[in-house]
């Protein structure tokens, strides 16, 4: 099926507002089903530039479908999402039908919700029964610290909700991850005629650190020691995400970009089993210059096989 709306009106991409409902009028003129009783062929005629002008009539569907491209727009949008709020009965009555195109005692036809058939009642007969209607989802992206993913926290969001500010409150929970979503129910979009409202997610995404960095639950974070220090052995203060520091051996010999383990201090697993580790990654400082007492010094160590 032909989803260019601009192309069911017959109308520009650059058309206005008011060319593309002199448009619609035109074909609703030819097309209504008053003039075509029992017309299948006009019947989806009607319907599908009655659809088109529920897109373009609308700036923010329009944008959306410009945006899009018709063949990705009703991947976002549903049919229901299209004809919600588009009130068939009034836009005929100002395009000069009257009614709904006939004389007094005409059915109307609104379809103001999501669900059932927007046409039903001009073609079918049948009496449009408003349903209630669950609101939409919503989704929101979450940047998190990588001390807050690890810890868990609580935030406090701010969302614009079709022109209200709604404020919620949130637990980030201990272990998320990048790529998570959290559900917060009942936190999205209100219902339709009495139904429930939507849910909320959240996707997580976790911010850069400039000391520690995050692989699935272990923690790895990188210090420095000297040569002396490498060849001798030493001890050094590691800081964990907690904001507290673990002093541990540096074993003598070790070699540069080696990594020590310390043992459950990484992430905790949602699923509650045990954490993940903290990796302290070492890397060896080799000075770029040398006073003469210290090349003095290296040039002993070098003779004698260091």
């Amino acid at each position: 099926m032909n989803t260019d709306y601009y192309k069911i009106l017959g109308v520009d991409k650059k058309a206005s507002a008011e060319d593309i409902k002199k448009a619609y009028r035109k074909l609703a003129l030819k097309y209504h089903p008053d003039k075509n009783p029992g017309n299948k062929e006009a019947e989806e005629k009607f319907k599908r530039m009655s659809e088109a002008y529920a897109v373009l009539s609308d700036p923010e569907k329009r944008e959306q479908y410009d945006n899009f491209g018709s063949d990705n727009f009703k991947q976002h949008y549903s049919q229901e999402d299209i004809f919600r709020n588009f009130d068939i009965n009034q836009i005929l009555r100002d395009l000069g039908f009257g009614g709904h195109g006939g004389g007094a005692g005409r059915r109307t036809h609104t379809y103001q919700q999501a669900g059932g058939d927007p046409f039903a009642d001009l073609f079918g007969g049948a009496q449009f029964r408003q349903m209630p209607q669950k609101g939409q989802d919503a989704e929101y992206n979450l940047a998190v610290t990588i001390e807050e993913s690890v810890l868990g926290a609580e935030k406090k969001l701010s969302l614009n909700k079709g022109g209200k500010v709604d404020e919620i409150n949130i637990k980030i929970p201990q272990g998320i991850s990048a790529g998570k979503k959290l559900r917060l129910a009942g936190k999205g979009l209100p219902g339709i005629n009495g139904g429930a409202t939507g849910d909320l997610y959240l996707n997580i995404s976790i911010l850069p650190h400039p000391i520690f960095a995050r692989d699935g639950n272990d923690i790895y974070v990188e210090k420095s020691v000297n040569f002396s220090q490498a060849v001798l052995g030493t001890t050094i203060d590691v800081p964990t995400v907690d904001g507290l520091s673990k002093r541990i051996k540096v074993p003598p010999g070790t070699q540069n970009n080696t990594k020590i383990r310390m043992k459950g201090y990484g992430v905790p697993n949602l699923k509650g089993s045990a954490k993940g580790d903290l990796y302290v990654k070492i890397t060896v400082d080799i000075p770029k210059k040398l006073t003469d007492d210290q090349a003095e010094l290296i040039k002993k160590l070098a003779d004698e096989g260091l």
